[in-house]
């Protein structure tokens, strides 16, 4: 399931929550499926990775990061297949229950996540092997979560709205650059191309600060127009990633992998933050 990075799913419906609350919309029965559908198919999305980077020779056994049980001989494939397509049918019934506030258009959403989680790591072109990864994770960890989220809850869209997605998805697309920077070897041994081996360990260290930034600023009017102290909030944000990008820059394989949970959790607590300013100002 890759606990580590689980609250990346729950910091785009968080936010969205944040900001419906904010309107005075909030509506908790949307916000429960939205956050279920979220982690369903994160999960699944993780699963079908697994699955289908076994099935292409994309993992070896003892490889720099957490153990894959299907690569080494803990999980039978096919048991990871079902489950795969057993969470994205859990995922589909809490969906379709939102087509009741949403509009039945909400199904050809559902369609493009679904197809987005499996073409991550499966299909003619996969996302994760053509330097891709972090525009999925941008359009679905970000942009897709955090409107349908407030939209279910609220009929409508904003362009603070839309501003809060693009920055929850730049801070997701980090997660994976830690992901990718840690893999660098193992996927360079395998003929696997992210936008870390293509661009190499400098190279994306810096990226994930210039992402951490713009994710800072896209969202400065949104915490300005809670109250200008609240701008310390972006500049912390960013204050401690590039202090993780410093330190990351001098740590190497496995070690990676507590900032892949550091980042993640920094991601989250941004938007449990947001929620907390919306109600301090309500």
């Amino acid at each position: 399931m890759r606990l580590r990075t689980l609250p990346v799913s729950v910091a785009g419906v968080v936010a969205a929550i944040a900001l419906a609350v904010r309107e005075g919309v909030f509506a908790w029965p949307q916000a429960a499926l939205c956050l279920l559908f979220a982690l369903l198919c994160q999960i699944a999305s993780n699963f079908a990775n697994e699955y289908y980077d076994y099935k292409a020779g994309r993992d070896k056994a003892g490889r720099e990061g957490p153990r894959r049980g299907v690569t080494e001989g803990e999980i039978k494939p096919g048991a990871m297949k079902r489950a795969t397509f057993a969470l994205l049918t859990l995922a589909a019934v809490a969906g379709l229950i939102l087509t009741r506030w949403g509009g039945i258009w909400l199904i050809a959403v559902g369609v493009a996540v679904f197809l987005g989680a499996l073409a991550y790591s499966t299909g003619p072109w996969p996302l994760s092997t053509h330097c891709l990864g972090e525009v999925a994770v941008i359009i679905f960890f970000g942009i897709v979560p955090v409107n349908l989220t407030y939209y279910v809850m609220t009929l409508g869209w904003s362009e603070p709205v839309f501003l809060t997605s693009l920055s929850i998805g730049l801070m997701g697309a980090n997660v994976l650059i830690v992901n990718n920077l840690r893999d660098i070897p193992d996927d360079r041994a395998v003929g696997k191309h992210t936008l870390a081996t293509a661009l190499g360990r400098r190279a994306v260290i810096v990226l994930y600060s210039i992402l951490a930034a713009a994710a800072a600023a896209l969202m400065c009017s949104v915490w300005a127009d809670l109250g200008k102290w609240w701008l310390a909030v972006p500049a912390a944000y960013l204050i401690l990633s590039v202090l993780i990008a410093f330190v990351m820059s001098r740590t190497y394989g496995r070690a990676l992998t507590r900032y892949l949970g550091i980042t993640s959790v920094l991601m989250s607590a941004y938007s449990l933050i947001l929620l907390v300013a919306v109600l301090c100002n309500g």
